[in-house]
């Protein structure tokens, strides 16, 4: 048996799959729970030691001849973490993740000393998001005193599993897009982005060599074979975001579909084989890790928004789902606005969870639990509207993440974003992904090759998927209606 490896470092766990591509079956996957720090202030961190920890725990679950049948490894991570390390390769602070929203000012002072937002959007394709890489280097130089002076390479957080795996540093370009310092265009730092984010440093001499390809940036070294227990020397390939890898591991690699990810934070994207720039700066002008772009849409609270309620009624999954099936459609009324960790799309950073339109009858344990599935659903329902408004039409869309498996929240999405909705027999994600990556290396398949190769390792499981019901498309437009008003009515109590 050989197989090829996927990692897949994301906020609440680390995950690793061995699939045997001949026999075209995941032999083991397991996961280790990651610990998060976050405050009042915005700050959302984690240790990169966390990480190797949990990678090294992962493995050792896994059985020693499964973990030598690999033939290669691909990397998933978060995307936009800020990982600072020092010449021998120690890191240098806390990681500051995606879900940070401490840097909101860094964020404009960026985009002021640049030219301002439109200025950002004519000449790189993104606004400096909050979230986004860029604001976090200038919150270092800023806050970090002589630790900032330490610095060596700027580096992400698949970058970091990367080195730790083969000693080679290095950046992949789709990942690369979520900094703010790449020039989607053409797949290159921009210099003026970079002297914005610190006028006094040449940060271009602390990035990574720039992968625009997928290939092989290295090989498991010898303190990574002993630590994981995978063999020395095989491949790692190039890896990327999660979005990114989530795009391959659901067949995304070509126009006319969108993924939409329900996981801890919310994504929908899709495929376009050349940029999509967004004029107002909403959808994320990213680049993908096959070629092309993956414009997408990003919300900071998906299944966190269901766990939250979730968390308040000790309520486990059967019995979620048992609640929110029985709840009537819109929750009679109740309309959450998911906001928890402070929001990306619509740009609020500073907003809090709100949940309006409650009364002496509609407050019911099933309707908040409804109502915060259905919110999120709205949430991300923006960005396949808006995705269409830029020209990206899809026959379907490919739901993965956690929230994927309620068959209520499946029907849901078909109904509220009026699409055909697909489930995948291999609904590993991203690191069902990475792995399909490795093996596109290792057999040499071009950008002609990987929708092939796709098509070939995914099926769909048939008795998941699921069409809108035309009725409740109508009933749905109705509500997302009153859910957009609810949005705009809050926005100024937190801009």
């Amino acid at each position: 048996m050989k197989t090829v490896v996927g990692i897949d470092l994301g906020t609440q766990s680390l995950k690793v799959l061995f699939y045997d591509y001949s026999a075209r079956e995941i032999v083991a996957s397991e996961s280790a729970a990651l610990d998060l720090y976050q405050n009042d202030s915005g700050t959302a961190e984690q240790h990169a030691h966390w990480w190797l920890n949990a990678l090294t725990e992962v493995m050792g679950k896994i059985d020693a001849g499964i973990r030598q049948s690999a033939v290669a490894v691909g990397v998933s991570g978060q995307q936009h973490g800020f990982v600072p390390l020092g010449k021998t390769g120690e890191v240098l602070a806390p990681v500051k993740l995606w879900c940070d929203t401490s840097t909101v000012a860094e964020c404009d002072e960026i985009m002021a000393t640049y030219g301002g937002p439109q200025k950002c959007l004519d000449e790189v394709g993104n606004l400096i998001a909050p979230g986004f890489t860029a604001s976090k280097i200038r919150w270092f130089a800023k806050e970090g005193g002589a630790l900032y002076s330490q610095l060596d390479c700027i580096m992400l957080p698949h970058d970091y599993l990367n080195y730790f795996l083969t000693g080679e540093r290095c950046m992949e370009a789709g990942d690369a897009s979520g900094t703010g310092l790449l020039n989607i265009r053409n797949r290159s730092w921009s210099t003026d982005m970079l002297s914005a984010v610190d006028p006094d440093r040449d940060l271009s001499q602390y990035l990574p060599p720039l992968r625009t390809e997928a290939s092989i940036i290295g090989h498991i070294s010898a303190d990574a074979a002993s630590k994981t227990g995978l063999p020395e020397g095989i491949p790692v390939s190039t890896g990327g975001g999660d979005n990114m890898m989530g795009a391959i591991g659901t067949g995304n690699v070509s126009p006319g579909k969108i993924t939409m990810s329900l996981g801890t934070s919310g994504t929908v994207y899709a495929y376009s084989d050349q940029p999509v720039i967004d004029p107002r700066g909403e959808i994320a002008a990213f680049c993908s890790s096959t070629g092309g772009w993956l414009p997408l849409l990003c919300t900071m609270n998906c299944t966190v928004t269901t766990e939250l309620m979730r968390g308040l009624q000790s309520a486990d999954i059967e019995e979620f789902e048992n609640r929110i099936s029985r709840a009537p459609r819109g929750a009679d009324g109740v309309i959450t606005l998911p906001f928890f960790n402070g929001e990306r799309t619509p740009n609020l950073p500073r907003a809090k969870g709100c949940i309006v339109g409650l009364d002496s009858q509609n407050t019911r344990p099933e309707n908040l639990l409804r109502s915060a599935m259905e919110g999120a659903t709205f949430a991300l329902r923006y960005g396949v509207d808006r995705l269409r408004d830029l020209g990206l039409e899809a026959s379907e869309i490919c739901l993965t993440g956690g929230g994927a498996g309620s068959s209520t929240w499946r029907q849901v999405v078909s109904d509220v974003c009026n699409a055909p909705v697909t489930i995948l027999e291999q609904d590993e994600g991203a690191s069902f992904g990475a792995a399909l990556q490795a093996l596109s290396i290792l057999e040499r398949a071009d950008e002609n090759d990987l929708q092939q190769l796709v098509d070939e390792h995914l099926d769909h499981d048939e008795a998941l998927c699921c069409e809108p019901k035309k009725s409740n498309v109508s009933f749905y437009n109705e509500v997302y209606g009153n859910y957009q008003e609810a949005v705009r009515a809050i926005t100024p109590l937190y801009t």
